[in-house]
């Protein structure tokens, strides 16, 4: 079955890149944080291809699963990344937890020439209160060049946290100042808006800065 995809395009002209973009464990892909990347992304030349895992469609039709592990869902993200349609770049990631899944097959389909690069909005260092479970250990070597946009205070990991941990230099990581898991900052410490306006900003220099050619 082909993959149903909730598409989000610039108003004119052929996007500059695609970003296939998951949802996190908990939350679908009409979130107001997702639905308001895609808008910001549309303005800045990017098409949003926004996909749901099966376990989280069958939530939307009163089903209950538990989110799976997120190394379960490899196989339903690869299926996703194959129904692109080619032509300008591709980037892969997403929210949370599917931006991991989506880091965990980043090398390969970067190497078959898949994809342009990975892109991770709040990527899950390791459970909330849970430091000693740490979820970076292929990101020590990842090949694919990536953009992690995270929160300075997201529980899932801190600034001060995460740069202390050895990542790969593929890896540029883009800080929302204050910001939560979704990137929202406190009362009187930034903007919720602006550090979204942010990342979609910095999505797209990544985009624009990528050159490699894809099928």
């Amino acid at each position: 079955m082909p993959t149903p995809f909730l598409i989000t395009e610039p108003s004119t002209g052929e996007p500059l890149a695609r970003f296939l973009c998951a949802h996190g464990a908990g939350a679908g892909i009409e979130t107001p944080f997702l639905t308001a990347i895609a808008g910001l992304l549309a303005q800045r030349g990017i098409a949003t291809y926004r996909f749901a895992f099966a376990y989280m469609q069958a939530r939307a039709h009163g089903g209950t699963r538990r989110p799976p592990r997120a190394e379960s869902l490899i196989g339903e993200y690869q299926a996703a990344a194959f129904a692109m349609p080619a032509g300008v770049p591709v980037l892969i990631g997403g929210k949370s937890m599917g931006g991991r899944v989506a880091s965990l097959i980043a090398d390969e389909l970067y190497g078959r020439g898949c994809i342009s690069g990975l892109v991770c909005l709040g990527y899950p260092f390791h459970p909330p209160k849970k430091p000693d479970q740490l979820r970076t250990r292929h990101l020590m070597n990842l090949a694919c060049p990536a953009l992690f946009v995270q929160g300075e205070r997201d529980p899932f990991g801190t600034r001060a946290e995460v740069e202390a941990f050895s990542l790969s230099p593929a890896i540029r990581v883009v800080w929302a100042r204050d910001g939560d898991h979704d990137l929202a900052a406190r009362r009187g410490r930034g903007s919720a808006a602006g550090n979204l306006a942010a990342a979609a900003e910095a999505v797209a220099a990544f985009a624009c800065a990528l050159r490699r050619p894809l099928r």
